[in-house]
């Protein structure tokens, strides 16, 4: 695995985070949050593209709420639609403290009115579609907390399936993909907030995706997205011994090792990335703060 090119692609706001990656149409497409802080009541939501695979970029919505903090924009091409799938931290936090939106776009450039998917307080993190169907899971940020498992079979009613996915420790953001036995793998991070469980857990399960087993890992891992590729398990995820910064992963089922293959130029603040893996190479994006101020990054890899 090789680095081909890493370069800075947006970092206009005073703190711009938390990216994703899709090609819509012969276009890339990446959303990440603007905001004043990592964690500040002000988040947005832009979405950039480019024509010519990742060599210049242009601004096409910002996505607001007046009374919320959007965050963790996650894209995903579903039945010739361009899907926007994020979530609204409520300013005021009186009685519900989140939820979960979807926009949608015919054409990348006009948008739908955010609808409200996932139940209330819910944090669906991201959505992969497998035979006409996405799912998702969630995580309910919580001591007692848990992740949840979501479908939807047309990209407008999502039905939580199965409530208490896991719930072995902090669970919280995930990685979902589904090889060509049809086995669903989920690479699950854990934190050590409220218990000391911390490192990575990686699950398998097979239709109707209702019992699942899972597998310790070796590692901590933050911000992971995964994909399949001859019939391997990569990722992209942040890794927490010695530097931290974000990392090409491979995820070995059998032993549970979390071998690093490629690390990307990062450090500080930094990670949850997006990857499209095509015409010959993989795409990434991600944020990093090892330059200065936090900005967001398109890297291409030569696997």
């Amino acid at each position: 695995m090789k680095l081909i090119s890493a370069d800075k692609i947006w970092d206009r706001a005073d703190h711009n985070a938390f990216t994703d990656l899709v090609r819509f149409g012969d276009q890339l497409y990446c959303v990440f949050r603007e905001a004043t802080a990592h964690v500040s009541d002000d988040g947005a939501l832009r979405v950039i593209r480019s024509a010519d695979d990742g060599k210049s970029w242009e601004s096409v919505v910002l996505m607001q709420m007046n009374h919320a903090d959007l965050r963790d924009g996650k894209l995903i091409s579903y039945r010739g639609e361009l899907l926007l799938l994020g979530l609204g931290s409520f300013i005021s936090r009186v009685k519900q403290q989140r939820q979960s939106y979807l926009w949608r776009s015919q054409d990348g450039i006009t948008w739908s009115a955010p609808i409200e998917v996932a139940k209330p307080n819910d944090w669906l993190w991201r959505l992969v579609e497998h035979k006409g169907v996405l799912w998702g899971i969630s995580y309910f940020p919580k001591p007692k907390g848990y992740a949840s498992l979501y479908r939807s079979s047309d990209g407008h009613c999502f039905t939580r399936v199965f409530k208490k996915f896991n719930k072995q420790g902090y669970v919280n953001e995930s990685g979902l993909f589904f090889d060509e036995s049809n086995c669903a793998h989920c690479l699950l991070r854990r934190d050590p907030v409220w218990g000391p469980e911390e490192t990575a857990l990686l699950g398998f399960s097979k239709p109707p995706y209702q019992y699942w087993r899972w597998k310790e890992l070796d590692k901590r891992v933050g911000g992971p997205v995964s994909f399949y590729y001859q019939g391997h398990h990569y990722g992209v995820v942040r890794l927490y011994d010695n530097k931290i910064r974000t990392s090409i992963v491979e995820i070995n089922s059998v032993t549970g090792e979390v071998s690093e293959l490629l690390s990307l130029p990062s450090g500080g603040d930094n990670s949850y990335a997006g990857v499209v893996l095509d015409r010959g190479s993989l795409k990434v994006s991600y944020y990093s703060s090892h330059e200065g101020k936090t900005a967001i990054y398109f890297a291409e890899v030569d696997i």
